[in-house]
């Protein structure tokens, strides 16, 4: 992999505690939610002094991944109220799902949405909270789910189990296949849904620097945007590798003990063979554990669970075109 260029962010917008995610719409405005259950509009980000916060919805739970749809609303992963959709004119809130055969849907994290109307999402963990994310990822609980609802459905299927802290989702540009983030893992999986590979998982891009979070693609033939919401720790890949009981008994101690994120931010951009586009790094930042990115109004926008606003950042540099092989 080549050497991370620079992530160099411009100027903060406060905008409330904990924007998860981040999401451009076509007029080049971002969407994020915050941790009081509030979703937000924020236009003007250029310019620090004049940028726009408005209030859209609110979900009464807590807001992790958005996804906008082609009529203009806004599907939302609450962590707490399971799979929403906001109508983002009138701020009116529908539960679309809200238990996975019996069981409560919580955790709910990223989503996206296919041409013919189903919807694709992950749930990180069944075994720990929001507010208890680090345990999943000490204990390596692999409880993480991708799950479907199909059009006009109710009840999500589960086309995915056992998957390390399953997080960000996006959709390949033919629709023949998806990305899902396991955090706990540090990789991108490839999930089949046409063809030949239709069910079947692979690896789409493996040993990331750091651990991923929320994916976000602008456009169908644009490039996967991943947020590292921290840096790689080889020590936890060590340890991921001891009895269940050892790490059981880590999580319950890691749960309690404040978390303290490191300065240094990256992301990362792949083509649809999973090639590296972009990879943007900063050792040492004002702002810790960007958990989503998205290319809004000629900037890169990050969110961050642990910030009170969101990040503006110089766009990457346009590659140029290697030169023609000499004859």
């Amino acid at each position: 992999m080549d050497r991370p260029t620079a992530l160099v962010p411009r100027h903060y917008v406060a905008v409330g505690p904990g924007p998860e995610d981040v999401v451009a719409d076509p007029r080049g405005r971002v969407l994020t939610g915050v941790a009081d259950g509030r979703i937000l509009r924020l236009d003007g980000l250029a310019d620090p002094v004049a940028a726009r916060v408005e209030v859209i919805a609110e979900t009464g739970g807590r807001p992790l991944g958005l996804e906008l749809l082609p009529d203009g609303d806004l599907l939302v992963c609450d962590a707490e109220r399971g799979l929403l959709r906001v109508d983002t004119g009138d701020g009116t809130v529908r539960i679309l799902a809200d238990s996975v055969a019996g069981e409560p849907l919580r955790f709910c994290s990223n989503a996206v949405a296919l041409s013919d109307g189903s919807v694709y999402f992950t749930v990180s963990s069944r075994r720990y909270p929001l507010e208890q994310w680090i345990g999943d990822i000490v204990e390596h609980t692999g409880t993480g789910r991708l799950l479907r609802l199909a059009p006009g459905g109710d009840a999500p299927e589960v086309v995915l189990d056992g998957l390390q802290f399953a997080n960000g989702i996006a959709v390949g540009a033919d629709e023949s296949f998806l990305v899902v983030a396991e955090t706990g893992a540090c990789r991108l999986l490839r999930v089949g849904l046409t063809g030949p590979k239709a069910g079947r998982s692979e690896p789409f891009a493996e040993n990331l620097p750091g651990m991923p979070d929320n994916l976000w693609r602008g456009a169908p033939d644009g490039p996967i945007w991943v947020a590292l919401a921290g840096p790689r720790v080889p020590a936890l890949d060590l340890f991921h590798r001891s009895a269940p009981g050892v790490r059981a008994a880590a999580a319950r101690m890691a749960v309690r003990a404040p978390f303290r994120p490191t300065g240094a931010i990256a992301v990362q951009a792949f083509d649809d063979e999973g090639r590296v586009v972009h990879h943007l790094a900063r050792r040492h930042s004002g702002y810790r554990m960007p958990t989503s990115v998205c290319e809004a109004g000629g900037h890169l926008i990050l969110g961050s669970i642990r910030e009170r606003g969101v990040a503006v950042c110089e766009p990457p540099a346009t590659k140029s075109p290697a030169p023609p092989a000499s004859e």
